[in-house]
């Protein structure tokens, strides 16, 4: 006889940590009432505390966040793009060289 694993949603996982953070109920009355093992509530309560800044972020630091990923995006595809070309070049130049010398 197998248990079906459970899952909750964000909305349920929410309500606990703030049962606990705000209403001082311990976790293992929570626990209980979830019918699941205490380590889960502290895992939830620990993601929420570890995200904790986010809160905090203004859609302006976000946005300018955004925009210097993009920017090291178009940097990164800069630099491929002109390894790319190198790795081209001496890879012609290799082939050109073996076939000087009879190889190819």
């Amino acid at each position: 006889m197998t248990r079906k694993r459970r899952s909750f949603s964000a909305a349920e996982k929410a309500a606990a940590v703030r049962k606990h953070l705000v209403d001082k109920v311990p976790v293992s009355q929570i626990a209980d009432q979830m019918q699941v093992q205490p380590t889960l509530i502290h895992n939830w309560v620990n993601a929420v505390m570890s995200q904790a800044e986010r809160a905090f972020e203004t859609p302006r630091s976000t946005k300018a966040g955004k925009v210097k990923t993009d920017r090291t995006v178009i940097e990164l595809r800069e630099k491929l793009i002109a390894k790319n070309e190198v790795i081209s070049e001496l890879m012609e130049e290799n082939i050109r060289s073996k076939k000087d010398n009879g190889e190819l």
